[in-house]
């Protein structure tokens, strides 16, 4: 509870700051009122005590100011409460909530997505290097076409359930980076454009939640729901040498992010209708995945629940985030100012949710789990009406 007798502290100095400026400003206004009729012959000596009665004004007000930054940053810096029954512990204490599909097994010894997309010439890890480093990549033939196929049949399944598609920007203003809850302790995994001052977003969550920034909006009749296509850009610090093969973990991929805002005594169940959305997105790729409630110790700052959906990946053994969503209560709403207006006419803040239906991650998975011993890879079919009707990706010589 550290953080929180900070924040009361600082709001304590805050408050005795503005209190301690705002005396000093009172009595300079009554004294400049005293030399305006005071006596010819008196003035000189007035102003040069108005004169040093400004300079503390000027030196309380910066220091108000400084206090109220403090007070800010201090609290900004407290995450949202987490909601009864979500898991206690750190990263490897979530709980799995159930598993769906059956792991894919091979009579012959399976191929990583790296090595089955070079076959397809679908992923040039080499060539992304060679341009802008590691952790970059090329899709390229039927791996851009494949991915683009999976982010329409996403798309489509957001317009179906009432999403309303934006093609957000990727650079945002520090004040919408804040307010999203982004710059706590993993701010060092931002892309920051110091000349410009604007922040490169690694989810158009970020762009989706500044979108209805100090504005009151009509959630009466039910959610408001976008859908944000954008390229998402990370860092990702700290993280050499984990799952640094292939496209599981880099610095540039596109996403298709749902965003909700909802009455907050709605927010519980739009976040299960979210998942929901997810799995039907997993299953129609035919993936073999597990639902988990993450802990509350690897919520992050702005997240009071978040789901995982992770698919297996064949040649790991192991599951692999492919979405998360979070129901983020109304903590981001309270920092960028997002209201609704209840029925007695005051305005509160909304409830904000977010969540993944598609990403370029996607495709560890499909590839791995749907390879055939000859290296072509059986297309979901769900996925063929957007591959015009391809049923089989060919290795190519």
């Amino acid at each position: 509870m550290s953080i929180v007798d900070d924040a009361v502290a600082a709001d304590a100095q805050r408050r005795a700051s503005i209190g301690e400026f705002e005396n000093l400003r009172a009595e300079q206004n009554a004294f400049g009122k005293t030399v305006a009729t005071a006596p010819k012959d008196e003035k000189q000596a007035l102003v040069a005590q108005a004169q040093e009665l400004a300079a503390r004004v000027k030196s309380a007000q910066q220091t108000a100011a400084d206090a109220e930054a403090e007070f800010a940053r201090t609290v900004g810096a407290i995450a949202n409460p987490v909601i009864d029954g979500v898991p206690a512990g750190g990263e490897e204490n979530f709980i799995t909530l159930r598993e769906v599909g059956e792991k894919a097994t091979f009579d012959f010894e399976p191929r990583d997505h790296v090595e089955i997309g070079e076959m397809l010439k679908a992923l040039d890890m080499t060539r992304g290097t060679k341009v802008s480093g590691s952790r970059f990549y090329f899709l390229r033939g039927i791996g851009a076409r494949l991915e683009i196929a999976l982010m329409n049949m996403a798309l489509d399944k957001a317009l179906s359930e009432g999403f309303t598609p934006l093609i957000t920007p990727t650079l945002v203003r520090p004040e919408i980076m804040a307010g999203t809850g982004f710059l706590g302790e993993h701010a060092d995994e931002i892309y920051y454009l110091p000349a410009d001052d604007l922040y490169l977003t690694g989810t158009s969550e970020v762009a989706l939640a500044g979108f209805h920034s100090d504005e009151i909006l009509d959630v009466a009749d039910g959610p408001m729901r976008y859908a944000g296509w954008s390229t998402c850009y990370r860092r990702e610090a700290g993280s050499a040498g984990k799952d640094n093969r292939g496209i599981l973990r880099v610095h540039q991929f596109n996403k298709l992010e749902m965003f909700s805002y909802v009455l907050p005594e709605d927010a519980e169940a739009e976040h299960a209708r979210l998942v929901a959305f997810q799995e039907e997105m997993l299953q129609a790729c035919e993936l073999s995945y597990r639902v988990i409630d993450v802990a509350a110790g690897d919520l992050g700052s702005s997240a009071a629940r978040k789901y995982d959906i992770e698919a297996w990946v064949p040649t790991q053994g192991t599951y692999r985030e492919l979405t998360s969503t979070s129901n983020c209560t109304t903590y981001q709403a309270r920092r960028l100012d997002i209201r609704y207006r209840t029925e007695s006419g005051k305005t509160t803040p909304v409830a904000t949710l977010n969540g993944t239906l598609a990403t370029t991650r996607w495709l560890v998975a499909i590839l791995e789990t749907h390879q055939q011993e000859d290296g072509s890879v059986r297309v979901p079919k769900a996925l063929q009406p957007y591959l015009g009707g391809l049923e089989v990706l060919l290795p190519v010589e």
